[in-house]
C-alpha cells in the first residue's frame, strides 16, 4: 500500500547523526531509539476531561484495515525519523474480537502484514508486551487478580503476545504492572498476590524459552497509577522481588523517567540501582511535569536529564537487547500528525546531545577522579581488609580506640563545585 500520512519527507536533526562513531560505536547503536506504538499510532489525545482531538484511524475503512493503516503509518514515520525499532502492546496492533480465539486470529492477520512491512522497510521490534490492565476484566489486576479465571485469561494473553514477539524477532518482552497492586489492604492478600505474580512470570519464561525467545524479560517499575500502590514501586522494590523469587537470571528492568519521579527519585537514581544490581536492561524515554503529580508521558527535552541518563547507560556498558523507547506523546493541543514528527525530533536530538555530553564528562575525568579520591581510604590496608571481610566488630573497635581523631579524615563533598564542573564541561 502506498498511503502517505505525514507531510515531512525526512527529519532534520541538529545533533542526531545515526552513523557518527562515538566511543567505537555508531550513535544509533548507543541509543537504539524505538517508536511507542500505543502513544504514537493509537492515542488520540483524550484525557479524563475531554475526548480525542486527533483521528488515528489513518483512513482505514474497517477494523482490520484501520490496523493495517497503522502499520503503514508506523513504517512511514520510522523512515522519516531514521529509527530502526518499535515497541507494542498486543491491544495496540490488532482489534479485540468477541472471543479470545477471534482476538488471536486478528493478531495473526496484522502481525503477518507487519512482518511483511518490517522486511520491506528494514525495521525491527525492540520488545512486545500484553495489555493486561485496560479491559474491565482486569479491574482487580491480572497476575495478581483474586479471581483464577482472570489469571488464566491473562496467561493466555501473555502466551499469544510472546508468540507474536518471537514471530517479529523481538529481543525483549516487558511486564508493566498495570493494575498489579492494591487500593486498600482491607481486601488484599498481598502474599498470595505476589506469589501468584511470580508464578506467572516463571511460566512466561518457561514458555518463551520453549518457543525460541532468547532475549530479555523486563519489569517496568512504577509506584502508582492506576492503583494507589503498585507492587513494582521502584527499581529497589523490583530488584528485591526478582531476587526473592529467583527471577534475576531472565529478568532485567525497563526504567521510565516519569515513573522514577513519581516514586520520588531521579531518573539517574533508578538507572544506577538497576546497574549496580546487574539488572539494567532498557529505557522508556520520557519526562514528567514537575508541577503535576501524575504520569504525563511528555517527550524529553531537558538535556541535563538526558546527559545523566546516558552517563549511566555508558557506565552500564550500553544496551544489549534493550534500547530507548519513546513512551511519550505529543501534548493534546499538538493536534496535527506532523506534530508527532516534531516531538520525536525533539526527543531524539535531546538524547543525542545527552550522549555527546556524557562522553565529554567521561573523557574530562574530573567527576570520576573526585569520586575515586573521596573513597580512596577504602583502598588502604584497613579499607581493603574490610572489603575482603577480614575484620570484625572487635578489631574495628580496637582500631577506632587507637585512632581517636576521626574528624581529620573527613573531607568536603563539594557538591556545588561538582555541579559547576558539569556546567564547565558541557558549555565551555
Amino acid at each position: 500500500m502506498n498511503r502517505k500520512f505525514f507531510t515531512c519527507e525526512k527529519a532534520q536533526y541538529r545533533w542526531y547523526n545515526p552513523n557518527e562513531i562515538i566511543m567505537g560505536k555508531e550513535m544509533k547503536d548507543h541509543l537504539k531509539f524505538a517508536v511507542s506504538y500505543w502513544h504514537t499510532l493509537c492515542s488520540e489525545g483524550a484525557d479524563m476531561f475531554g475526548r480525542g482531538v486527533l483521528d488515528k484511524s489513518f483512513g482505514g475503512k474497517d477494523p482490520i484495515d484501520i490496523y493495517k493503516c497503522k502499520v503503514d503509518a508506523l513504517m512511514e514515520l520510522m523512515n522519516i525519523l531514521s529509527i530502526d525499532y518499535f515497541c507494542f502492546h498486543d491491544a495496540d496492533i490488532a482489534p479485540e474480537g468477541k472471543t479470545l480465539k477471534e482476538t488471536n486470529y486478528n493478531l495473526d492477520v496484522i502481525s503477518d502484514y507487519m512482518q511483511e512491512q518490517m522486511s520491506k522497510n528494514g525495521k525491527k521490534l525492540l520488545w512486545g508486551t500484553a495489555n493486561c490492565f485496560n479491559h474491565p476484566r482486569y479491574m482487580h489486576g491480572a497476575g495478581t487478580s483474586p479471581y483464577v479465571d482472570v489469571y488464566a485469561y491473562a496467561a493466555a494473553q501473555i502466551k499469544k503476545a510472546l508468540e507474536v514477539t518471537v514471530k517479529l524477532g523481538g529481543n525483549g518482552y516487558v511486564f508493566w504492572g498495570g493494575r498489579e497492586g492494591y487500593e486498600t489492604l482491607l481486601n488484599t492478600d498481598m502474599a498470595l498476590e505476589l506469589d501468584n505474580m511470580a508464578r506467572l512470570l516463571h511460566m512466561a519464561v518457561d514458555y518463551g524459552r520453549k518457543i525460541g525467545f532468547k532475549g530479555d524479560f523486563y519489569i517496568e517499575p512504577k509506584p502508582k497509577e492506576p492503583t494507589k500502590h503498585q507492587y513494582d514501586f521502584d527499581s529497589s522494590t523490583v530488584a528485591g522481588f526478582l531476587q526473592k523469587y529467583d527471577l534475576t537470571k531472565d529478568f532485567k528492568l525497563n526504567i521510565e523517567a516519569n515513573h522514577a519521579t513519581l516514586a520520588g527519585h531521579t531518573f539517574e537514581h533508578e538507572l544506577t540501582v538497576a546497574r549496580i544490581n546487574g539488572l539494567f536492561g532498557s529505557i522508556d524515554a520520557n519526562t514528567g511535569d514537575s508541577l503535576l503529580g501524575w504520569d504525563t508521558d511528555q517527550f524529553p527535552t531537558n538535556v541535563y536529564d538526558t546527559t545523566m541518563c546516558m552517563l549511566e547507560v555508558l557506565r552500564a556498558g550500553g544496551f544489549t537487547n534493550g534500547g530507548l523507547n519513546f513512551d511519550a506523546k505529543a501534548r493534546r493541543g499538538s493536534c496535527a500528525l506532523d506534530d508527532i514528527v516534531d516531538s520525536y525530533v525533539a526527543g531524539i536530538d535531546a538524547f543525542a546531545l545527552g550522549l555527546k555530553n556524557a562522553v565529554k564528562i567521561i573523557e574530562d575525568g574530573r567527576i570520576d577522579e573526585f569520586k575515586n579520591n573521596r573513597y580512596s581510604s577504602w583502598n588502604t590496608s584497613l579499607g581493603l581488609s574490610i572489603r575482603n571481610d577480614s575484620e570484625t566488630l572487635e578489631s574495628l573497635a580496637k582500631y577506632a580506640e587507637e585512632n581517636a581523631d576521626v574528624m581529620k579524615s573527613i573531607g568536603s563533598g563539594r557538591q556545588e563545585y561538582l555541579e559547576n564542573t558539569i556546567n564547565d564541561i558541557l558549555f565551555k
